[in-house]
């Protein structure tokens, strides 16, 4: 046979072999899509073809881990919101009365088109855009007064102490919502980011990992150095997670050097260690972080860095234990997009974080505190103390003197946190970690019993 048959035969079998292979891994989407045609073609109501291709999305990912899912098109764009913390709307926090249903404003955002327009926490909302919120879930009325920047919406409100309802027309506009926030509000409604009572100790909530969170978190790491801050808390209670690349930022901001976290691959492979950059560090003060058994994802990540990097101690209880990667796939035709498990990430000391569902407690997975520093709540102490923060969150715009201070509370994880930094500063140290740690928290856990 000449040999220009033989090569030929050879790219043959190879294109074949290529083109089975492409066959074999598309048939069962041939099955799926024949099988959609076939519903809606015979089933005996008629139904929306969408409707079975999104069903059949969900049913794909319910064989996935918990964190997996489908975003159908219609949620898309509040889930990038959610991630990026900005949106365009009026700017204002609300929630049903427990006792009337009745949608209420819990606090406008300083600055933002709601707060301009005199909205107040407490004023009821009676309609948006002509239609009665009476019955409205919390979900729909959000969606109708979010919209484009620039969009005006007509919003009807009743304030707190007066008869007749006042119609207002916001404009909307892109709102950037805070994901750093302070202990208690200054009186033009910004964060005041010392301890209440306290001008040495700092104290920081990061709500969520975002776009701009490292960003507000080095803003007001500047502002508390240029007032002469001389320890940090920095509290991640609560705090479900975000964006990795925000947790590695905020990590970089308080070590010089070291693996702030890797990730790996289904085979156990590295796919990349995140190293943190010498320079333009915050290192020169004590710090203490609180978690607590809600704080997941990039919480703990930042937990486990600062922790591994005994650049400062853990106060509280043990996190949830998340510890993997989500990547979001957009699919073609604006069909929605997937949010899939694509990695796992683990702690600089190379330990797991991700707490699989078979896990025992003495398997190693989530953040747990310091020694001598881990202080559990019950639900009912959770429960008064997040009311009680939430109270003390609220900005109420008033004049002059008549402004009320927030209402005082306990927290005794926080309480905890103080108690070691502030004898940390009495002894002159200035780092994390070390003996003299865990005596202080010994210490605050007998009389927290007594």
């Amino acid at each position: 046979m000449p040999r220009r048959n033989i090569v030929a035969l050879l790219l043959i079998s190879l294109v074949s072999l290529v083109c089975y292979r492409s066959v074999q891994s598309s048939r069962a989407g041939r099955v799926l899509s024949d099988a959609i045609e076939r519903i809606e073609q015979r089933y005996l109501e008629p139904i929306d073809e969408e409707a079975l291709f999104e069903g059949a999305m969900q049913g794909m990912v319910s064989q996935l881990d918990d964190y997996s899912a489908y975003i159908p098109p219609v949620n898309l764009q509040e889930f990038n919101e959610s991630l990026e913390q900005q949106f365009g709307g009026v700017g204002m926090e609300v929630g049903l009365d427990p006792k009337t249903n009745q949608l209420t404003v819990m606090s406008p955002l300083v600055g933002s088109p709601a707060y301009e327009a005199g909205i107040r926490p407490g004023d009821k909302i009676l309609r948006i855009d002509g239609k009665s919120t009476q019955g409205m879930s919390l979900k729909d009325s959000v969606a109708l007064m979010h919209g484009d920047p620039g969009e005006p919406v007509t919003i009807t409100i009743q304030h707190e102490g007066e008869d007749e309802p006042v119609e207002l027309t916001i404009i909307r506009a892109i709102i950037q919502v805070d994901t750093v926030l302070g202990d208690t509000r200054n009186a033009d409604g910004s964060w005041n980011f010392f301890l209440e009572g306290n001008d040495k100790i700092g104290y920081l909530r990061i709500n969520t990992f975002a776009e701009n969170t490292a960003g507000e978190l080095r803003e007001a790491l500047e502002w508390l150095v240029e007032h002469d801050m001389q320890a940090l808390i920095l509290d991640l209670r609560d705090d479900p997670g975000g964006l990795l690349n925000a947790a590695v930022d905020v990590c970089d901001t308080f070590i010089e050097s070291g693996v702030i976290v890797s990730t790996r691959g289904r085979d156990g492979h590295i796919i990349r260690a995140e190293e943190a950059t010498p320079g333009d560090t915050f290192t020169d003060f004590p710090m203490a972080v609180l978690v607590n058994h809600m704080s997941a994802s990039a919480s703990e990540i930042v937990a486990a860095c600062l922790q591994d990097h005994k650049r400062a101690i853990i106060v509280g209880q043990r996190t949830w234990g998340k510890g993997t990667v989500q990547e979001v796939v957009e699919l073609d035709d604006n069909r929605g997009a997937l949010k899939l498990t694509t990695a796992s990430y683990w702690r600089p000391s190379e330990k797991n974080i991700h707490r699989r569902k078979n896990a025992k407690e003495e398997d190693d997975w989530g953040v747990s505190p310091d020694k001598g520093f881990e202080l559990k709540l019950d639900e009912e102490e959770e429960s008064k103390l997040r009311i009680a923060r939430l109270k003390r969150d609220i900005y109420r715009r008033t004049d002059g003197d008549s402004e009320k201070p927030p209402e005082p509370f306990v927290d005794p994880q926080l309480n905890l946190a103080v108690e070691y930094l502030e004898k940390v500063l009495a002894e002159g140290h200035d780092d994390g970690g070390g003996e003299q740690k865990s005596e202080v928290g010994d210490q605050k856990l007998e009389s927290a019993r007594e």
